[in-house]
């Protein structure tokens, strides 16, 4: 049985922690060129838009949430209504994550990203996160309350694969352990192996689950690598998931299609961990970073080897009027933009770009109207998936570095203004 397969097409650099490339994830329902980034649809839809304007983006693939579908509407009606894609209007390639982040991140209190900073807690903001956790975690799985009604709930490596297989996306995650900066290295260690007997439970599951449901396409499930910022448990941890898919492969089961890097970590420190990580993996895998934010961790995370990453920033940013140019951040809500009435980046262009002007969407953010947040997330999510597309682009043609340090140099240096 195949699922999701990778072909590699142009190798950016081939030193050690430096593993940047172009390719082509196909899967059931289209192809993936990558890098590519991938909007956050989290409950089936990507806040503020319809299937078709997430399309006149550019983007070539949305990611959902299976924490959240499975509390509402409950993934037992996606699948009767067939799956992820008929459900939302989707005509493209699917993602669910392992509803691992959101029961960890709602559970420990921490609004962890991929790149938190640690700096600013104190021992009384550790305290009072631990007292007040939603979600607790033994060797089997994890114990949470909703975030909507209160209700108690178990998420187990099986209960997340049945889950997901409802949902039907085209690519899932293993159920893992997110960890966060705050926890000692020696919870980290235990973390790190609970992760990966979970992730063995989660291929015996999909093996299960997919034999049973033979007349639903493929799915390919992707393990998960943690490990916080130790090199020596990121590659540890790497190498344990390489082991159980040849061991799944070896006794005629399914592996993994694909691999993603999760956990938070300093921003300083993204690309060397992800390149600890892609240099144990095999070139002809994919790699997922799971969230992702500002666009020097886009070309960081390129540089190191990841070929796609999904992030809420562009969605969320644009509901409170913040958009992106090619000179930085601005957020429209500013005084300033009352009689601007030119395009959001006109250089840039776009739908939004070309046919509103800064006045008319600061005044429908005054005026609290819901165009305001539509607007402004179309223009974000484009930016973002035309950024990566440049540089997928200018690294098939040899001028990567060049397109990087221009980009960054402008828009770092207009953010500053």
């Amino acid at each position: 049985m195949t699922d999701t397969t990778f072909d590699v097409r142009t190798t950016l650099f081939s030193a050690p922690g430096r593993h940047g490339r172009t390719g082509t994830i196909h899967t059931p329902h289209g192809d993936i060129h990558t890098p590519a980034f991938i909007p956050v649809a989290t409950k089936a839809t990507v806040k503020m838009l319809t299937p078709g304007q997430i399309h006149s983006t550019g983007a070539q693939a949305i990611l959902s949430n299976a924490y959240h579908l499975y509390l509402q509407p409950g993934p037992d009606i996606v699948d009767e209504a067939g799956g992820l894609a008929t459900f939302e209007n989707w005509h493209g390639p699917t993602y669910t994550d392992s509803g691992g982040f959101q029961v960890m991140s709602l559970g420990v209190g921490f609004k962890k990203v991929l790149a938190m900073d640690v700096a600013g807690l104190t021992d009384e903001d550790i305290r009072a996160a631990n007292k007040e956790r939603m979600a607790r975690v033994d060797d089997d799985g994890v114990d949470f309350k909703s975030f909507i009604d209160g209700s108690t709930h178990r998420f187990t490596p099986e209960v997340s694969m049945q889950i997901q297989h409802q949902l039907g996306a085209d690519i899932m995650f293993a159920f893992d352990e997110l960890t966060t900066l705050v926890d000692t290295r020696a919870y980290q260690e235990e973390s790190v192996e609970r992760t990966h007997q979970w992730a063995r439970r989660c291929l015996l599951e999909h093996d299960r689950l997919t034999h049973a449901r033979p007349d639903k396409p493929l799915q390919s499930l992707w393990g998960v690598v943690q490990g916080a910022q130790y090199e020596d448990l990121r590659r540890q941890a790497t190498r344990g998931l390489l082991a159980l898919d040849e061991e799944a492969r070896a006794a005629g089961r399914r592996g993994f299609g694909g691999f993603g890097i999760g956990g938070a970590l300093e921003k300083e420190n993204l690309g060397t961990i992800v390149g600890w990580v892609t240099d144990e993996l095999p070139a002809d895998k994919p790699r997922h970073l799971l969230g992702i934010s500002e666009p020097d961790d886009l070309f960081t995370a390129i540089e190191a080897g990841a070929d796609t990453f999904d992030c809420v920033a562009p969605t969320r940013l644009g509901r409170r009027g913040g958009v992106y140019t090619l000179d930085g951040r601005m957020n429209l809500m500013a005084a300033r933009f009352r009689r601007d009435f030119t395009g959001v980046d006109e250089e840039f262009g776009g739908y939004v770009s070309e046919n509103y002007s800064r006045a008319y969407i600061h005044h429908l953010l005054r005026a609290k109207e819901f165009l305001a947040g539509t607007l402004c997330t179309i223009h974000n999510v484009e930016f973002m998936v035309r950024l990566v597309d440049n540089i997928r682009a200018a690294i098939d043609a040899g001028d990567y570095e060049a397109y990087r340090d221009e980009f960054l140099g402008r828009y770092y240096a207009g953010q500053r203004k």
